[in-house]
């Protein structure tokens, strides 16, 4: 592993804690510091990315200003509320977000709950056709009670020219290790290394993340 990006819940998701604008630039800051401590010696082994979890207002828009999220290395936007609105209202505030030009990634995009919750309503396919045309990636989340993408909808993304990220969700280091049920989940979906970005190196990551 050469990279790694932290993506806290913002403040709207209280249940976690979220960070709001102050605490997310003070964590960015201990990031930085970290990061230069590794290349003291030379090339460092590890980068670590300021990222953030952002979430989907309820009324459309995002939980933190753009001239926050502009400062992020990785922008993760995901819906947690207002779940049970229609799935025209729910699409567009999904919409939204892929068309945000400081968003990267779009989280557990139906938000599912293996035998726990069911997807919300929304339409993928108009989800999936707005990520190719803006250039944000679809996650694979690779927490065993969510897989979502799960691996039709992660084919068809990448039938449309998506690129997905597979990301573990984990909320301590022990979650980590839940990495490899998004890489089964991928297998089946038939990606290739190519179809994940988190799979290239960081300087060719960087280099998709610059959304046209």
């Amino acid at each position: 592993m050469s990279y790694i990006a932290i993506t806290d819940h913002s403040k709207r998701v209280t249940m976690a804690r979220g960070l709001d604008a102050k605490r997310l630039h003070k964590q960015w800051e201990e990031i930085d510091c970290l990061n230069e401590s590794l290349a003291r010696d030379g090339s460092p082994s590890l980068v670590v990315l300021k990222g953030i979890e952002v979430d989907i207002l309820e009324k459309g828009g995002l939980d933190l200003p753009d001239d926050v999220l502009s400062h992020a290395d990785w922008v993760v936007a995901s819906l947690h509320y207002g779940q049970q609105q229609s799935q025209e209202q729910i699409t567009d505030r999904l919409l939204d977000a892929i068309c945000h030009p400081h968003v990267n990634c779009i989280g557990h995009p139906t938000g599912r709950l293996i035998n726990r919750r069911p997807a919300y309503k929304v339409d993928l396919q108009r989800v999936i056709d707005a990520a190719a045309e803006h250039t944000t990636c679809l996650e694979i989340n690779a927490n065993p009670w969510r897989l979502d993408l799960d691996d039709h909808l992660s084919a068809a993304a990448k039938e449309a020219g998506v690129k997905l990220a597979i990301s573990t969700d984990a909320h301590t280091t022990t979650g980590l290790d839940v990495m490899r049920c998004g890489i089964l989940q991928a297998r089946r979906a038939g990606l290739e290394a190519g179809d994940v970005v988190n799979t290239r190196p960081l300087s060719a990551l960087k280099e998709i993340l610059q959304k046209t």
